[in-house]
């Protein structure tokens, strides 16, 4: 799995958006995370959400190990260091959460693991780039101020990288105003992986959906 700070963000960015999704069902995540990753998103954030979640992630990261090593596992909803520890010796190789948590960071950093908080002010995100975070998680994204408040941070703050996670949906009309005010990327769950594709088990149509995201994407960004 790839381990590499650098490939991890990189890559992040490149494809950006990043599919966020969980599933108390390992067989069910492969399957949403392989279509994702097909699709041309091959950084998945899985949430930390619910009892043994933890054991799901492990046996999801084993999977792709063997069968796919490209895709590149991380966690999301992580808010306290003894928790993102579990997910770092479960091969995740990112780590996002709701909020800016300086325990989680340092933790990160030691293992030099990508570490995007969740901000709501420009001074979170200054504090968050002091403790090492190089893209920041905007969130809740579009009831923070949305693109507006992208644009007025990177005005004194251009080296800002910032990810709204919230509100973004998999349409050219709410797309073009963030990647407009500068973002380079954004988090999406069921706006993405939709529920009806889900219980249909469409693996198919998640990955056409992922990958029209990911050209649309493109596009916008020229």
């Amino acid at each position: 799995m790839p381990r590499d700070r650098l490939v991890t963000l990189n890559a992040l960015t490149d494809q950006g958006v990043v599919p966020v999704f969980y599933h108390p069902d390992p067989e069910v995540c492969a399957g949403v995370i392989q279509a994702c990753a097909n699709g041309g998103a091959k950084c998945i954030e899985f949430t930390n959400r619910g009892d043994f979640a933890a054991d799901v992630f492990r046996e999801v990261t084993r999977h792709f190990a063997k069968v796919d090593p490209t895709v590149i596992m991380g966690v999301g909803s992580i808010v306290d260091a003894p928790t993102a520890g579990v997910y770092l010796a479960h091969g995740a190789n990112f780590v996002v959460g709701p909020v800016l948590n300086a325990e989680v960071a340092r933790l990160c950093n030691r293992r030099m693991i990508p570490y995007s908080p969740g901000c709501a002010t420009p001074s979170e995100i200054s504090t968050a780039h002091e403790l090492g975070c190089e893209i920041v998680k905007l969130f809740p994204g579009s009831t923070v101020g949305g693109p507006e408040f992208v644009k007025a941070v990177l005005g004194p703050m251009p080296w800002t990288k910032i990810m709204p996670t919230g509100g973004v949906d998999a349409t050219e009309a709410s797309l073009k105003p963030w990647f407009d005010a500068g973002i380079v990327a954004c988090g999406m769950g069921s706006n993405l992986v939709t529920k009806a594709l889900l219980e249909a088990g469409d693996y198919a149509g998640i990955e056409q959906r992922v990958r029209e995201t990911v050209e649309l994407i493109r596009r916008l960004r020229g």
